[in-house]
């Protein structure tokens, strides 16, 4: 069972139970990995929050920064009770586009919380579903595509081997941690990521701290 632990009320922070395995088998098969690793100490992959409210955010994010993302789901947020499915279908368009929303992410949004909603994703099943069986519901979403499907097996479902070939940080590592800050193609990635299978979601995790210290939540 993954670890969890409250960081504050109603919010329960869940780690993966195989990190510490996945550690030591990166740092005995690859070189960088037996130098990066022991830099970030006990730091590792977190997940909080559900499903729902992962993918909205995600959708509210994109293309703004970080912060500009913050204040417009902020804004959203206060429209509602609690952020459901069906309570975002309830929601008045222009009340969306008041808080910030374009309107091609409240269409985004609605096509969510519909697939949501009518069981078009089946969220209970997903334990025991492959992760291209997932990956192939959500890109059915309005406004989700591969990389965020990646990004939500990764951060929401703690997948342990999942290798986001479309993700610039990852290719950008492994571009200075491997090849010295040569151009790197994607199988030259996947070649490097041969060594880290069946854990290629942890590499991934620590080739992202080697450019940026600070963990990633999504």
């Amino acid at each position: 069972m993954p670890a969890t632990k409250y960081i504050a009320p109603s919010v329960l922070v869940t780690t993966p139970p195989y990190w510490a395995e996945a550690c030591k088998h990166l740092m005995k098969k690859d070189r960088v990995m037996k130098r990066l690793i022991p830099q970030f100490g006990d730091a590792c992959l977190q997940t909080r929050g559900d499903a729902f409210v992962t993918l909205a955010r995600s959708i509210v994010g994109q293309q703004i920064s970080v912060k500009a993302a913050q204040t417009v789901w902020d804004r959203f947020a206060l429209l509602l009770k609690k952020i459901t499915a069906s309570n975002v279908l309830k929601l008045k368009v222009d009340d969306m586009r008041a808080a910030g929303l374009s309107a091609r992410k409240v269409e985004y949004l609605v096509d969510l919380a519909l697939h949501f909603d009518n069981g078009a994703v089946h969220v209970k099943a997903w334990e025991t579903m492959d992760d291209e069986a997932i990956i192939a519901e959500l890109i059915a979403i309005r406004g989700i595509g591969r990389w965020t499907a990646e990004m939500f097996l990764i951060f929401h479902l703690m997948r342990p081997n999942v290798l986001p070939l479309d993700d610039v940080g990852l290719i950008n590592g492994i571009s200075q941690s491997y090849f010295s800050g040569e151009s790197v193609s994607r199988s030259d990635a996947r070649e490097v990521a041969a060594a880290w299978a069946p854990y290629c979601s942890v590499a991934t995790w620590y080739i992202w701290r080697s450019l940026d210290p600070l963990p990633v939540e999504y």
